[in-house]
């Protein structure tokens, strides 16, 4: 695992949601400096802060770990999302994948 890339991940997720590392911290019931430690690759969180710390940015492991998690299921369904966007279905197109979508997973 990267701590230097999970580090800066936590800190420009931290930073799109507007929140100062202290406030992260609050929320998370940690030490900023420990925080802060974390950000910058000094210290790795475990496993139930690193849950805490997704929960709290509104991210998943996903892209917090992208050098760990290749081929996912989520990283899948990221794929899917941006052929959505590059697409710009319509809404009767994006209900028929949709139903679609529901069919196969019935037929599991």
């Amino acid at each position: 695992m990267d701590r230097k890339l999970l580090g800066q991940r936590i800190n420009a997720a931290r930073k799109d949601r507007g929140l100062t590392s202290e406030k992260l911290a609050e929320a998370c019931n940690i030490n900023a400096t420990y925080l802060r430690q974390i950000e910058g690759g000094i210290k790795t969180p475990s496993l139930p802060m690193f849950v805490t710390l997704c929960r709290e940015l509104k991210v998943s492991p996903n892209y917090l770990l992208p050098d760990l998690v290749e081929g996912t299921e989520a990283e899948k369904l990221e794929i899917l999302e941006k052929i959505f966007a590059e697409a710009d279905p319509s809404p009767s197109q994006i209900e028929t994948i949709g139903e679609m979508a529901r069919v196969i997973l019935k037929g599991r």
